[in-house]
């Protein structure tokens, strides 16, 4: 892979944990049920789903707010979900496991054990490791490690499993290229695309293990797609029982105009302060411009 390539492929990488996120938003049709912005309305459409997707815009304290009060309302009804998380790499379950059992109660001690990543802002995360601790519930360290997702990016191709059709690669490259302000040259996306699907795969498999006893991932709106995302890999079965439940900012609501549903159903929240990352990007690029 080419200089340039490989760096904005690194980048992005890093970059879907921090300012990129913001643009991954996505868009959904009429067909996708929209959902009260509440606790209540929330906790109804997780229950009697075996596998619940909820996706959020990784920066968006409301919605992680929103997503939280859902979980102890869906808790109190008596659910007892795994709580599975995009922010822990698999390889770190054992971590998870020993902190567990050194402070049964100590969420940030958990967190510092499995190597939780400064790139996320974990005063939004701890609070549903605490509550996962109150509750007794299974902590599943879910995604691909980024050493691994940039050795599949590297190499342009999965370790194993059937190729997909050229259709879907089209559309998770449109997806990764609106994500980064259609900044990205050419030759890195499909890289970038093989590591993103290396970690929708890992993801899946990460929480059908929980199916029985029920699962809640959380996960950005960009796994969390139906299309394209984690739900993709679900076998038939594991699909009938799920619902992937995406989070929007007001003014990304959809319309007749937009794609085929991207979700199940949607939650529309106020959109977060943040300076525009597409300038943010074009300052992180600027440098590669002039290899």
């Amino acid at each position: 892979m080419p200089r340039i390539a490989r760096g904005c492929a690194d980048f992005a990488l890093r970059a879907v944990l921090g300012l990129a996120s913001a643009l991954a938003v996505a868009t959904i049709a009429l067909a996708a049920t929209p959902l009260a912005a509440t606790p209540e309305a929330l906790a109804d459409a997780m229950s009697g789903h075996r596998l619940v997707v909820l996706g959020e815009v990784h920066d968006n304290g409301a919605q992680h707010a929103l997503r939280l009060k859902a979980l102890k309302a869906l808790v109190a009804r008596g659910a007892r979900p795994a709580l599975a998380f995009e922010q822990f790499d698999r390889e770190r379950q054992a971590d998870i496991d020993r902190a567990w059992r050194e402070r049964p109660l100590d969420a940030a001690y958990l967190i510092a054990q499995a190597k939780g990543s400064p790139n996320w802002n974990w005063d939004f995360y701890r609070p549903f490791v605490e509550l996962a601790l109150e509750f007794d519930l299974p902590i599943v360290a879910a995604n691909l490690s980024r050493a691994d997702a940039m050795r599949i990016a590297v190499a342009g191709k999965p370790d194993a499993g059937p190729a997909p059709d050229a259709a879907f690669m089209r559309a998770h490259e449109r997806a990764i290229a609106k994500g980064h302000c259609d900044l990205l040259p050419a030759s890195a996306l499909p890289g970038m695309v093989q590591a993103q699907i290396a970690r929708d795969r890992a993801l899946a498999e990460a929480i059908r293990t929980y199916a029985a006893r029920g699962v809640v991932l959380l996960t950005g709106n960009g796994h969390a797609r139906i299309d394209i995302g984690v739900p993709h890999w679900f076998t038939a079965d594991e699909r009938a029982a799920s619902i992937s439940i995406g989070f929007l900012e007001r003014g990304k609501e959809p319309s007749a105009r937009e794609s085929p549903a991207e979700f199940d159903a949607y939650v529309v929240t106020d959109e977060a302060s943040r300076a525009d990352p597409c300038d943010e990007l074009r300052a992180r690029f600027k440098p590669h411009s002039t290899q």
